[in-house]
């Protein structure tokens, strides 16, 4: 009898991490990918399973699967206002339901790795100053979070089927998406488009920043198949950034000028409110350039609020620092990295390109 192919199943595959995963999973030979998701997801191509996590129904549809042998889960329910519901007993239930429903129905599958995200909130970034730089090996950060939630869950599930696991914790993710909750990448680059239509000025919208990491979400998705037979990957907990630093205010001049746009003062804006207002625009956009974007609410959801708070909209005072370390994911053996100048610039330009964006400036 022949061995079981490798099989990934990417739950989450409409999402920032989940497109950058299918994209990346799809080069790689003697591989299938098979993406979950409740919208499909709009930049890949892969065999698509329409389910809601949260769903007990999706059990019965996961079990039907052909043998999966790896799961990325980039699944993240956030609630409505996004801020808010980072601290709501409601969306730790539904993260933790939604992971449960995913392995119960993995259950019968010869599953033999499984890598799940977390993230900085992981230090508790989003309740209090976090110790820097964050570190994987110090005890958990004593405060309420899906992530232990389904941390714990995934362990005992591990233990008691044998396969092994990896946790990821990233700071901001940038990546093409469409629709993503807190995807700043795709605000930005609307911003762009916008003020290039309106021959303004691409001026900083925030207000104070400090230094802060990102990663790729390509970066991360090598990460992810670097974990699937990596020794040192199994069953740890990996810090997973591009490697250097930069901040929004200091980089915007840069950016302005790469992009081919007309810089200006700063002039602090919430997107979350000024977005909107030109929704009108953004239809005449995708009218005259044919893109392949959605209403200008749909595309961006609620990510200009994320947006804007990166950005220090509202602050006189530089926010508490974030920084994590990524010296274990190095010494375990996974070493890439990026500029996250020449990434975001990169990957604007990518967007342009699927036409997700207009073809101004970025895209040449």
């Amino acid at each position: 009898m022949s061995p079981t192919p490798r099989r990934i199943l990417i739950a989450g595959a409409s999402g920032v991490v989940g497109q950058a995963a299918l994209a990346h999973f799809e080069g790689l030979p003697d591989t299938e990918v098979l993406a979950l998701s409740r919208r499909p997801p709009k930049l890949q191509s892969a065999r698509h399973l329409a389910a809601d996590l949260a769903d007990a129904n999706v059990v019965d549809a996961l079990a039907a699967l052909p043998p999966v042998t790896h799961l990325i889960y980039a699944a993240l329910y956030e609630a409505p206002g996004l801020l808010e519901g980072w601290r709501s007993q409601e969306q730790m239930t539904r993260n933790d339901t939604m992971l449960r429903h995913c392995l119960a129905g993995l259950a019968s599958h010869p599953l033999e790795h499984v890598s799940l995200l977390q993230g900085t909130k992981a230090y508790g970034a989003h309740i209090h100053p976090m110790r820097i730089p964050g570190l994987e090996r110090r005890p958990r950060d004593p405060h309420e979070n899906f992530y232990w939630l389904q941390e714990d869950r995934l362990r005992a599930e591990a233990a008691a089927r044998g396969f092994a696991f990896t946790l990821w914790r990233p700071p901001v993710i940038f990546g093409p998406s469409v629709g993503a909750p807190m995807d700043v990448l795709t605000t930005l680059g609307v911003y762009g488009a916008l003020c290039a239509a309106l021959d303004a000025p691409f001026a900083f919208p925030g207000g104070v920043c400090g230094p802060m990491d990102g990663v790729d979400a390509t970066l991360l998705a090598e990460a992810f198949a670097w974990a699937l037979d990596a020794p040192a990957a199994r069953n740890q907990t990996f810090n997973v950034s591009n490697g250097d630093v930069f901040q929004w205010d200091h980089l915007w001049p840069d950016l302005t000028a790469a992009l081919g746009l007309r810089p200006g003062a700063p002039d602090p804006r919430a997107l979350a409110t000024w977005l909107p207002q030109h929704a009108a625009l953004w239809h005449q956009l995708r009218a005259d350039h044919a893109l392949a974007s959605p209403d200008l609410a749909t595309l961006v959801g609620d990510s200009p609020i994320y947006a804007d708070m990166l950005f220090g909209l509202g602050r006189d005072r530089a926010p508490p620092p974030t920084q994590l370390s990524t010296i274990a994911l190095r010494q375990a053996g996974f070493a890439a990295c990026r500029d996250s100048e020449i990434m975001l610039i990169t990957q604007l330009r990518t967007l342009a390109q699927a036409r997700v964006l207009p073809p101004w400036p970025l895209s040449a």
